[in-house]
């Protein structure tokens, strides 16, 4: 790539890719331009497994330096899941001097115009794509994540999810024309005659506020969208998950500085411990739009604090699976112990309760009672993750001491179907790796609602036994009116069952997968076709992506003058 990049340049480069993203947002099909497999990553310009390990590396024990303005001291102190210190110091902003420097370059973004903008914004995906090995480690390493998943689901999977917030950014954009020729008749006299001119404004700095468990994937929407629609981006990332940000921060300074445009369009707020510099950011009359991934406790206090801003939260819900018959009884339960075991149940789409009719449920395999179910769905999760290093490489390892935590106190918490087993990491023995537990409930108890209606983020979930499937379906909807929920399972051979769970998901918006019993996985959403959240539950104010997550970005700001 040449040290300069011209407008001409980039849009000729990316407007294939552009365009094939808004063809498939469309049709709602499965593309991406962003491979998953490992082996894809060596050649053309692209680094290698080897090459993104010791560029990794390289980034260790060192100052982490990006050239902004206000940097005032130095922070770092992140340790990964797996045991080594990291040992990189980040800049210290000093937001006095940082917000203005992002204010004063939003005019020439601004004028660039939305096709400019999507053009810079797609080839800073494409760097960022091309180190994709080296971003698999930092978030391995920030996230817990097992190499695997932290490079498919850091990099490609988040890569697309900022590729879709682009091309839903430039719909909305571009709908209104640049200008118009405006001509009212009046009769015997000459037309009233006018040149309007429709130019979209950005609405001021952007905080993305980061999160400890996907700091990409949940994180590249809301950058994108924001710097896209013209806002520059202020990145405070989780103090424990940095270094995948400060790398997506340092590629989008070069990019935007090649291109001609001011870095600054883009900068890190890294904090020192226990600072909370998340709320004093919010607060600033400079920010005008904020994406948060966190806990509930927190987005509500950004909503309703952050007048200034429009907020964009996604917080915690509680996800229900219906369990009422199957038609593949040994897919449905293989299905569900990947979906409780993947990365340790630290995905906030991973099932947490399981609605199970006390009497039993139907099968393939015969008439199953409850506690057959769970017998068999212990024996499934058990067969999955026996062995140690294959069990490793899905559990990856727990991000912090609060979801060990809340593990180890399940068992207090009811009957324990299935108990966790630590497991040792072949690689990183100081790695805490733990199995999932599923601890059984009495939905008639009224005393065990408070367990099973809160969440319990990581590795633990709740079979709760229900008097009837119809129970199951009105406890399903309290829980996502009253808690929220990024995705509801159920399993029914009864259309009679699925119509009333489609119904219960349509009034209470959430998100539904029916009868999963292969390789598709009720918490894993594909990007351009599956919405992650629905923005109309309380699990989250805004759904990945939709027109709505990057509409209120802009406004549309028109100039008449008389022709």
């Amino acid at each position: 790539m040449a040290a300069e990049l011209t407008a001409h340049d980039l849009i000729e480069k990316h407007r294939p890719t552009l365009d094939q993203a808004l063809e498939t947002i469309r049709t709602r099909a499965y593309w991406s331009p962003h491979p998953e497999h490992p082996k894809a990553y060596g050649e053309n310009g692209t680094l290698s497994a080897a090459d993104g390990k010791a560029a990794f590396d390289a980034l260790l024990g060192r100052r982490f330096d990006l050239d902004q303005p206000g940097t005032d001291a130095w922070t770092g102190g992140e340790v990964s899941p797996y045991g080594p210190e990291l040992g990189i110091e980040y800049p210290h902003p000093d937001i006095d001097v940082l917000l203005p420097a992002m204010r004063a370059a939003i005019p020439a973004w601004r004028d660039a115009g939305a096709e400019v903008r999507a053009a810079v914004c797609l080839e800073i995906l494409a760097r960022i794509s091309a180190r994709t090995h080296e971003f698999a480690h930092a978030v391995m390493h920030t996230s817990g994540q097992a190499f695997m998943m932290a490079l498919q689901a850091g990099g490609p999977h988040a890569q697309d999810r900022g590729l879709e917030a682009v091309t839903y950014a430039y719909v909305d954009q571009v709908r209104t024309p640049e200008a118009a020729d405006w001509s009212k008749p009046q009769g015997k006299r000459d037309p009233l005659n006018l040149r309007k001119q429709f130019t979209p404004v950005p609405r001021g700095i952007a905080l993305l506020i980061g999160c400890n468990t996907f700091p990409t994937w949940n994180g590249y929407p809301g950058l994108f969208a924001s710097l896209a629609t013209g806002n520059p981006v202020l990145v405070k990332p989780h103090p424990r998950a940095v270094l995948p940000l400060a790398l997506t921060v340092r590629v989008a300074r070069e990019v935007l500085a090649e291109a001609g445009f001011d870095p600054d369009l883009v900068a890190l707020a890294a904090e020192r411990p226990g600072e909370g510099i998340a709320k004093t950011l919010a607060l600033r009359p400079e920010v005008k739009i904020i994406d948060y991934t966190g806990s509930t406790a927190f987005g509500d206090w950004l909503e309703a604090n952050a007048r200034q801003a429009q907020v964009y939260t996604e917080k915690a819900g509680v996800n229900t699976v219906v369990i009422d018959s199957t038609d593949n009884y040994r897919g449905m339960l293989a299905n569900l112990a990947f979906s409780l075991s993947l990365y340790s149940g630290q995905m906030c789409t991973t099932p947490q309760n399981l609605l199970i009719p006390r009497d039993g449920i139907t099968t393939d395999a015969g008439p199953k009672t409850y506690d057959e179910v769970l017998g068999d769905l212990s024996d499934a999760v058990g067969g999955l993750l026996g062995d140690d290093a294959r069990a490793s490489a899905l559990l990856g390892a727990l991000v912090n001491p609060d979801v060990k935590a809340r593990l180890e106190a399940a068992g207090g918490l009811g009957e324990v179907a299935l108990a966790s087993r630590d497991i040792t990491h072949p690689e990183f023995p100081d790695a805490v790796v733990r199995s999932p537990v599923i601890v059984k409930l009495d939905g008639s108890k009224p005393d065990t609602e408070s367990v099973y209606l809160d969440e319990c983020f990581g590795p633990v979930s709740f079979a709760v036994a229900v008097d009837s499937t119809a129970d199951a379906v009105e406890l399903l909807r309290r829980t996502i009116r009253d808690k929220g929920a990024m995705t509801v399972g159920a399993y029914t051979t009864s259309a009679d069952t699925e119509r009333a769970l489609e119904e219960v998901c349509f009034e209470e918006c959430a998100q539904l997968s029916l009868n999963l019993t292969g390789g598709v996985y009720v918490n894993q959403t594909a990007a351009f076709s599956d919405f992650h959240g629905s923005g109309g539950n309380p699990a989250a104010n805004a759904a990945l992506c939709d027109a709505a997550f990057v509409a209120n970005r802009f406004r549309v700001v028109e100039v008449r003058r008389e022709a």
